[in-house]
């Protein structure tokens, strides 16, 4: 259905609506950008333009490719309205007041054309309420579209229809925002907050009031609400800093304006004279002098600051360590039931929390599946509210309700001690309302390795990898380490693999990399090589390397097509197996690169050779073996990451021809149908023969390298890398008339490699990536 819109409006030019407009062009969609016009301007379109400007230098950038600017046209409501009767979406995101609201749509209402959907990005006020007074046409058409900040790289998109809504209108965006947007659309009812705003504000509330009146600081709370439950790392108070203080006074008095009299929230909607008096001050978060935390600069250097919420000054800010929280592990009824202040502050906020959302089913949406889904969505949270009280049980988690005087939900009491998912025959069922359990469904054209692996065994495993069946003759490789570092039982696995569907008889015809963490893979096990490295185990280095040659080679050359299928960071070896595949189903937010020069060492693993094939054989390029290997030297010595895997294209580390995915869910379906189509008729690559600039080549690049060195922006341990990375892609001492094999090209990578581990520089970057997570200069 998603190619019913071909053009989009998005009135009002702010930060959500500009970059609603931005997230739209990043489907490849023209979109139309109006506002108001401002009489003391010369230029009637100054908003739509100014909002362009702001969009093009924001970090990180709401467009997925730099060109999809030119896709948005700004214009403005008083000139422009007309051009809204060739538009298929009209996306309305101005100030969250009725009247402002109710005389645009009459206006859009007399401009569009008949059966375009009209939406609002209202996140306050109720369908019902904006649809008042319109024509019944109107109501027909409109729903509420509600995104969130920002568009680009939040998931959720809350979508509200009226009972007048026609079921096409609502197919239709739906549609498109799931495939062509990358949207989680989850379905909600016309109430106030609608899921994730109404359930994370209260969250938010209960986990500030309950540290003023148990002493917590802010650290201890942020480290709770972090990664021991399944949150953010920015916690609640760092949250609060993101999002700005003083929007919350906002949101509270629109939720008193429209929540019923008897609703939760007006209990916990206390406010705090700190908080009054930190906004008042301007203190609002990161975007004024700092929030809850903050940066004091001076001349001593940079402090990072937190506030004491008993006093309400500033003092340095010291990691909370838990041993609570370690005690309990992953346990988090046990984190409740500590008699300590950590465990006592946990299930103070958890039971206010969680008890709020059980109420509120049917209420908000028709199951809970929904509600989970928007929290995990739009907070980020790695569990729903209901999968956290299956982690703590709903039997006990009723009981010590009970127990304490607290009411217990009508749908917490319906559950008994049953949990709100169960697995049953190996699918995923969630408790309905009715008191039966009912299946999770999943949309057509999304495959979740995570149901595949509820429902079977991996073909292979160990502790590093598994591969597993998802059908049709297709096989998906996964990595399973921390961060998905590539390790020695890494390679073992992919070999095994490699020889399982080769000698599978037909059973198996095509093999999938890919993963279900948030990053594909961050490259090497650096710990490991460490390791070796201070001890001079340089074998182990060596045999490692040649491993790793021996394998992507395999997957090169394997008799079946392979596809990997990338999401989040694909870095260093990460990229390199994706450079070696047949071909690439990407998720729009890949962030891949070859960033080994960053630690000190070249790629190691084939990713020079393979980079160098894909530069000498692009359509686009100047004549003759330089430039080729001038743009890689460029893109692999500054270890250049693409912000997207269309940016990717454009390093070359996606090919014209690799596959683009915008819903993360819907990544190893398209995956697999790729892989298929490719089985049909696979003939793998032949080994590649280049005629590389040699040591002219190399004289060249080591003249600009010194040149960086002079002018300051070169240290010493960037020129030595930066020559070993000119040898490799010049092709050594091999000469301009001589063809170079792919495997001498490999073979230069190990030598230069190899030389460089052996440097106590490199060292010292590879400990220092490891310690700080930052790339150290010397």
């Amino acid at each position: 259905m998603d190619h019913l819109i071909e053009k989009v409006a998005v009135i009002g030019s702010g930060v959500m609506g500009s970059q609603i407009a931005a997230h739209i062009a990043n489907a490849g969609i023209p979109v139309l950008l109006l506002d108001i016009v401002l009489k003391d301007k010369p230029d009637r379109n100054f908003l739509a333009l100014n909002a362009l400007e702001k969009l093009k230098k924001a970090d990180p950038s709401p467009f997925m490719h730099a060109k999809n600017v030119k896709l948005i046209r700004p214009g403005n409501i008083e000139d422009d309205l007309a051009r809204l009767s060739d538009v298929d979406w009209i996306i309305e995101a101005v100030l969250e007041d009725p009247k402002v609201k109710s005389d645009l749509y009459k206006k859009i209402d007399g401009a569009r054309k008949p059966g375009s959907v009209i939406s609002s990005n209202t996140s306050t006020i109720p369908l019902h309420v904006l649809t008042a007074g319109q024509s019944d046409a109107f109501a027909r058409d409109f729903l509420v579209t509600h995104f969130f900040n920002p568009p680009r790289y939040m998931r959720l998109l809350e979508l509200v229809t009226g009972p007048q809504t026609h079921d096409g209108a609502a197919d239709m965006i739906r549609d498109f925002c799931d495939k062509r947007l990358g949207k989680g659309v989850v379905p909600c009812k016309d109430t106030p907050g609608f899921i994730a705003n109404r359930l994370g504000v209260f969250f938010i509330q209960c986990a500030v009031n309950a540290a003023f009146d148990m002493g917590i600081t802010v650290e201890e709370a942020d480290a709770v609400f972090g990664k021991p439950t399944g949150m953010p790392k920015t916690g609640v108070f760092g949250l609060l800093d993101l999002i700005g203080l003083d929007l919350m006074p906002h949101i509270a008095e629109s939720f008193m304006a429209t929540l019923p009299a008897d609703d939760a929230y007006r209990a916990v909607n206390i406010t705090h004279p700190l908080i009054d008096k930190m906004i008042a001050d301007g203190y609002t978060g990161r975007k004024g002098k700092g929030g809850f935390y903050r940066i004091n600069k001076s001349e001593a250097g940079k402090v990072k600051e937190s506030v004491d919420l008993k006093t309400g000054d500033y003092r340095e800010s010291k990691k909370a360590k838990l041993a609570t929280v370690e005690s309990a592990g992953k346990n988090l009824r046990a984190l409740c039931e500590t008699d300590d202040k950590i465990g006592k502050y946990t299930w103070t906020v958890l039971a206010q929390a969680l008890s709020y959302v059980a109420s509120l089913v049917p209420q908000i949406a028709d199951d809970i599946v929904a509600v989970d889904a928007g929290m995990r969505l739009g907070f980020n949270w790695k569990f729903g509210p209901f999968e956290l009280i299956d982690k703590l049980g709903a039997g006990w988690f009723a009981e010590r309700l009970k127990a304490e005087g607290k009411p217990v939900p009508d749908f917490l009491q319906k559950a008994a001690n049953r949990s709100f998912y169960r697995i049953e025959g190996g699918k995923l069922d969630y408790l309905g309302t009715d008191g039966d359990y009912h299946p999770v469904a999943r949309p057509e054209g999304v495959l979740l390795l995570a149901d595949v692996k509820r429902a079977s065994k991996p073909v292979l495993k160990n502790g590093s990898a598994s591969l597993w069946d998802i059908g049709d003759g297709v096989v998906c490789f996964e990595f399973h380490t921390k961060m998905n570092a590539i390790d020695p039982d890494t390679f073992a696995l992919l070999q095994k693999s490699v020889e399982t569907i080769a000698g599978s008889k037909g059973r198996y015809k095509a093999l999938v990399v890919y993963n279900e963490a948030e990053h594909f893979s961050a490259g090497a096990n650096l710990g490991l090589a460490l390791f070796a490295l201070n001890i001079a185990m340089y074998p182990a280095i060596e045999d490692l390397i040649k491993k790793g040659h021996a394998t992507y080679q395999a997957v090169k050359y394997a008799p079946f097509p392979t596809v990997a299928a990338p999401s989040g960071l694909a870095l260093g070896g990460g990229c390199e197996i994706t450079l070696h595949c047949a071909a690439v189903q990407a998720h729009a937010e890949t962030y891949i690169g070859l960033v080994e020069c960053g630690v000190g060492i070249v790629p190691g693993w084939g990713g020079c050779a393979q980079m160098l094939n894909r530069a000498f054989g692009a359509k686009k390029r100047f004549g003759g073996p330089i430039p080729p290997v001038a743009k890689l030297f460029e893109t692999i010595s500054m270890a250049k990451v693409a912000k997207s895997a269309f940016d990717a294209r454009d390093l070359m580390y996606l090919r014209p021809t690799d596959g683009i995915t915008m819903n993360r869910d819907r990544l190893l379906f398209d995956a697999k149908q790729r892989a298929l189509d490719l089985a049909r008729d696979y003939k793998p690559p032949e080994p590649f023969t280049l005629n590389l600039p040699g040591p002219t080549g190399r004289a060249a690049l080591n003249l600009a390298i010194d040149g960086f060195k002079l002018a300051g922006k070169a240290l010493p341990h960037d020129v030595t890398v930066s020559k070993a990375l000119a040898a490799v892609l010049c092709g050594g001492e091999h000469d301009l008339t001589a063809p170079t094999t792919e495997q001498q090209i490999l073979d230069l990578e190990f030598r230069e490699f190899m030389k460089l581990v052996r440097t106590p520089e490199t060292v010292a970057r590879i400990e220092y990536t490891l310690k700080t997570g930052k790339p150290l200069r010397n």
